[in-house]
């Protein structure tokens, strides 16, 4: 038989609809890969193997009994570490939540569930989601498939992984400054941003609540489409959730497929043209606007002059909500507790608590962002980045009025050598320049591969309005129909 695990999550869903393939033997042939590869790799933190396979045998169960499947039931998925799973390890990366097994499942997961994919366990990630390589995870970093001695991006980078390493034919990320797209793009795999509010923050673990975005990870345009279709909708639980339904983004991404972009007008951000990229990644891109025009697309220069300052705005407002966030974790009520003993006061224990369970870069950004919120200063930092944010909208309402959607590189460099940067926060922190302003803006976006750099992948960064992720859609499969796939050399 075919090896499953090289599959996509369409043809993998195919084969276990029409019963040449049990959705237990799918499962089991990625349990094995994990198993194989993953000490290289380190994309997991906890695999569930026994939750898989009875999820797994339930699909079959009801293949049997003749019930019609949704279209990815069967395939196995992938799911970072922020987002809660009953009974079933969340650590957010993180000491200070260690072995917590959450009392319930996020929406996402429920969706997951409710539509027959096979949960497979819970994906690394830099701590409660702060980096931008994987490397702030607690519990060590996670590898890229194509070179194990780079990053795989952040801080998403174990769902990115475990694609691009075939442990898992889709994934679950989140997004607050790029942590989908980026690992996307250096790991030759799809990642999708969704429209804020257009999937469900319930039982997500917040990071910057104003930004946090969950949505699909894939190896292809049309798979993350599936996903973004079973886990994207309303949920009243969520304040935030956008009351509509989900764009056709699977219609819009079998339309591209075909390869015609005629009547579609794409928009090049002057601003990320320029200085601050590295030539191949320049080079890969110029050749992909090319590879659009080509598909009939017409490419106009757009300029955003405020998307300049999104990087200093993003880490004023991000650290400022994670600041609020995270003061729940205090050893009090669940997780971690330091120094209980009897004879200190709860303060002392607190302070404790944190100092243990806490990683390098949280503490940096609870730093930055109680500073920016304390008195004297609040007006001076975050109610100065909120105006930025509103200039960056305006900037994109302003670009959407002349495009259909506006297109980038997705990261100004390939993957990088792990530890080359963690000594220089600034320098990590510039991973996300490109991918940071639709987060502020809140619409949505999509990395997909555009080619290669020195044998490493290169990512081109879609940009669409709220609510029109149909439109990012469209254009990732038409490019993806024109370059093809980006296949990892074998681990």
């Amino acid at each position: 038989m075919t090896d499953l695990t090289r599959l996509n999550a369409v043809d993998l869903a195919g084969l276990v609809a029409n019963g040449d393939a049990s959705a237990v033997e799918v499962t089991r042939a990625h349990l094995d890969r994990i198993s194989a590869v993953d000490d290289r790799v380190h994309a997991f933190l906890h695999v569930d193997s026994d939750g898989a396979l009875a999820a797994a045998r339930a699909v079959d169960e009801r293949r049997a009994a003749g019930e019609e499947l949704g279209p990815l039931a069967g395939v196995p998925v992938a799911v970072k570490d922020v987002l809660t799973t009953k009974g079933v390890p969340t650590t957010v990366g993180s000491k200070i939540l260690e072995g917590w097994r959450p009392p319930y499942d996020s929406t996402i997961v429920e969706r997951l569930r409710a539509a027959g994919t096979v949960m497979l366990g819970k994906t690394n990630m830099d701590e409660f989601a702060m980096g931008s390589s994987t490397e702030y995870s607690a519990y060590g970093p996670t590898r890229n498939p194509w070179d194990t001695e780079r990053i795989p991006g952040g801080s998403g980078g174990g769902s990115a992984a475990a694609l691009a390493a075939y442990e898992a034919p889709l994934a679950i990320g989140s997004d607050t400054g790029g942590s989908i797209r980026q690992p996307g793009a250096v790991t030759g795999t799809v990642g999708a941003k969704p429209t804020y509010g257009g999937t469900s923050r319930y039982g997500l673990v917040a990071f910057s609540s104003s930004l946090d975005t969950p949505g699909p990870c894939a190896r292809t345009v049309l798979d993350a489409a599936l996903l973004h279709q079973v886990i994207g909708g309303h949920d009243p639980r969520d304040s935030t959730s956008i009351p509509a339904p989900v764009p056709d983004v699977v219609g819009a991404a079998k339309l591209g497929a075909s390869g015609d972009l005629t009547g579609v007008k794409l928009g090049v951000v002057t601003e990320f043209t320029g200085e601050g990229a590295e030539p191949g990644v320049m080079a890969a891109f110029r050749e992909s606007v090319e590879a659009l025009a080509k598909l009939g697309a017409e490419i106009v220069e757009i300029s955003c002059p405020h998307f300049k300052y999104a990087l200093p705005a993003y880490y004023l407002i991000a650290p400022s909500e994670c600041s609020s966030n995270l003061a729940r974790f205090d050893g009090v009520r669940f997780g971690l507790r330091v120094g209980d003993d009897g004879n200190r006061s709860l303060e002392e224990v607190m302070s404790l608590t944190r100092e243990a369970g806490f990683g390098p870069e949280v503490k940096r950004r609870i730093m930055i962002g109680t500073y920016a919120l304390s008195s004297g200063y609040y007006d001076a930092y975050y109610g100065q980045a909120q105006k930025v944010r509103t200039l960056i909208t305006r900037d994109f309402t302003s670009a959407f009025e002349q495009v259909d959607a506006l297109i980038s590189p997705t990261t100004p460099f390939v993957a990088f050598p792990i530890g080359a940067r963690t000594a220089d926060p600034y320098q990590m922190y510039l991973a996300d320049l490109f991918t940071i302003p639709t987060n502020l803006y809140g619409g949505p976006a999509i990395s997909v591969p555009c080619g290669l750099s020195d044998g490493l992948p290169v990512g081109l960064q879609i940009m669409a309005p709220t609510m029109a992720d149909d439109r990012m859609y469209r254009v990732a499969a038409a490019l993806e129909s024109s370059v093809g796939a980006f296949t990892p050399p074998a681990l």
